[in-house]
Formats: C-alpha cells, structure tokens, sequence
C-alpha cells in the first residue's frame, strides 16, 4: 500500500512540473545588434520578438526603473515603476516564456500603456 501510494504521488508530481510555465523578465546589458537596429530611440515601449531567444521590452524613461512581472494563466503583466529624474535612460529587459503567452500588458508606474511598436524578427 505504501508503494502504490509512494508511485502515485511520483506520478503526479512529474505530471504537474510537465504542465508548469516557464516566464523570467531580466535587464539585458549587451543588446545584441540585430535588436539595436530595430529599436526607435522615439518610441517610449516597443517590443521586439526575437523568436525562440524570446521578446525584448524597450523602455524609455527619465529615470532607473525596477520591473517587476506576474502571470495568470496565459496573460503576463509587466509592471515597471520609473523613479522620475532628468536622465533619459534606455532600459531593454528580456521576457522569456513557455509557452508563448496570448497577452503582454504593461503598466508604467501603475498606469497601462500600450506598445507603441511591435516588431518580428
């Protein structure tokens, strides 16, 4: 009985991390080339898909940001929050996910705003 008990459990457990989503949002230092000919220094958020490596999120701001990101389900909600300054920074964080999600929402200090661009490579 322990056995069967002890199989079962085993079971579900490979069967429940098989059906779990990967999703990470990082700060990306060295932009690759090919991202950086796409990017229009006059847009404030443009997303850039780079196929399987996964999307890049460009943000203007005056100021640092931290970004931080939920999931629910097959959305992600990406919630950056700019420490207003007179600096005018480029930030490119790096969204992988698995899979692909149907949505990407982002708010900027707790207002929605949408892509300006969204661009394939």
């Amino acid at each position: 009985m322990k056995s069967i008990l002890l199989s079962v459990f085993f079971v579900i457990a490979i069967l429940s991390g098989c059906s779990s989503s990967t999703v990470s949002l990082s700060e990306v230092e060295n932009v690759p080339n090919h991202v950086l000919t796409e990017i229009d220094p006059n847009l404030k958020l443009q997303l850039i898909n780079d196929g399987e490596k996964g999307s890049y999120i460009i943000f203007h701001s005056k100021g640092e940001t931290e970004a931080k990101f939920e999931t629910q389900e097959n959305k992600i909600t990406i919630k950056i929050n700019e420490k207003k300054d007179e600096e005018e920074l480029q930030k490119v964080y790096l969204l992988t996910t698995d899979p692909e999600p149907d949505e990407i929402i982002v708010y900027v200090n707790g207002d929605l705003m949408p892509f300006e661009s969204v661009t394939g490579l």
